[in-house]
């Protein structure tokens, strides 16, 4: 159970900064590789398909660290799960370091997502419950910019040590590790919050759907799908299409391209609370229509312009229908079925992180980068402009009861 003295306490901020931190830095070395896949093309011959299947790994390693660890941290308590998933991303940054090859490559992403899984679970819930007593209303907010935080600086730090330092493959996974170690002295800093029961049940999140749940659930959850996989379309293949249709060849432009997405989500959930709750997830989803059209012209026109505003564009709206989603599922679900609601939701998602862009690789071979491309930002364009008439549909049924 939680221990409110130890989540209220704390005179100052310290403890929330420490794991909110540690949360950063976990979450930043998920996507180191991103400007690093050109490199790695280049030094083992990997076709675009293989790059799309060493990320796709990640988000497995994701959904099974949420499906079997998810509740853990009620159970064995905040701090032994968080460790857990700082020495995965120890763990994944050595076989980064030492990797010589696609095997080893994959294993290195799968350990990542294990640990991103683990803190995703574990550190939202942390990050709120250590939050000075003065910041209540903000709380869930901060916890979701760190993740988002986090995930952006990934690209972006690693695009600029791989294109202005030496050791391209090395460096970034180096610098990781030695900020892993410091996350770790930040968690071993902060009190725990939960009171670990005599025996412990360590048992599967279920996922389930409610029946009352599944008119909303499925625009939410189609909206959530498309937003996802435009994320992961920039953190898996942005600096593919960065130097093979728009022509820029420098990493960390890429690595930038990449990062700007993520930090677009975070304004998109911070913008939502400013709107009526009715229009928060239609108006995500003209964001990702939007941001996702002005993606596909950018392809097509070899715009630089037109695809890094398409990607904050994107991001913008996928903010605002994730987290508008997200919080209309969990709110219409029976509370003693909140967390399978959740867990099932962040599963749809992280589905869409990975499958749609190994279709980028399939897609590519068969019929070019650039094809294969506008192709896939107009997917995502129909699908949240089939979330967005859903929810018209729904709107107009319900004004007629």
């Amino acid at each position: 159970m939680t221990t409110a003295g130890n989540r209220r306490h704390q005179a100052s901020a310290l403890p929330f900064l420490g794991v909110a931190l540690a949360f950063l830095i976990t979450m930043l070395g998920t996507t180191l590789p991103t400007p690093l896949y050109p490199v790695y093309q280049s030094r083992f011959d990997f076709s675009q398909l293989t790059i799309t299947v060493i990320f796709a790994v990640y988000a497995l390693g994701v959904m099974g660290a949420l499906v079997a660890t998810g509740r853990w941290s009620d159970q064995l308590g905040r701090r032994p799960m968080l460790g857990a998933g700082l020495a995965a991303a120890a763990i994944s940054d050595l076989i980064f370091l030492s990797s010589d090859g696609l095997s080893s490559l994959l294993v290195g992403r799968f350990i990542s997502g294990v640990s991103a899984g683990i803190f995703t679970a574990t550190a939202t819930v942390a990050v709120m419950e250590l939050a000075p007593a003065a910041w209540p209303k903000r709380a869930a907010f901060l916890a979701t910019a760190v993740n988002m935080g986090g995930l952006g600086l990934g690209p972006i730090l690693a695009g600029l040590l791989v294109e202005y330092l030496p050791w391209p493959l090395r460096l970034a996974y180096g610098v990781h590790l030695l900020l892993a170690v410091l996350a770790a002295l930040a968690v071993l800093k902060a009190p725990e919050t939960v009171t670990r029961p005599a025996q412990p049940k360590l048992t599967l999140q279920r996922l389930q759907v409610p029946e009352e749940v599944r008119d909303i659930f499925l625009p939410a959850a189609i909206a959530g799908f498309a937003g996802f996989a435009l994320l992961g379309f920039f953190t898996a293949t942005a600096p593919a299409f960065m130097i093979g249709v728009l022509g820029y060849d420098n990493l960390a432009l890429s690595g930038l391209a990449a990062g700007s997405v993520f930090f677009a989500s975070t304004i998109g959930q911070l913008l939502q609370e400013r709107l009526s709750s009715s229009w928060r997830l239609p108006l995500g989803c003209a964001g990702v229509i939007i941001g996702a059209s002005l993606v596909g012209i950018g392809i097509g026109r070899a715009s630089l312009a037109f695809f890094l505003f398409g990607a904050l564009v994107a991001g913008i709206g996928q903010g605002m229908a994730f987290r508008a989603g997200l919080g209309a599922v969990v709110q219409a679900s029976p509370v003693d079925q909140r967390g399978g609601v959740a867990a099932t939701f962040f599963i749809v998602a992280y589905i869409a992180l990975s499958i749609p862009v190994v279709g980028i690789g399939l897609a590519a071979r068969a019929f070019g980068l650039a094809p294969a491309g506008m192709a896939f930002a107009g997917g995502v364009a129909l699908l949240a402009g089939t979330s967005l008439v859903s929810l018209v549909w729904m709107r107009h049924r319900k004004a007629q009861v």
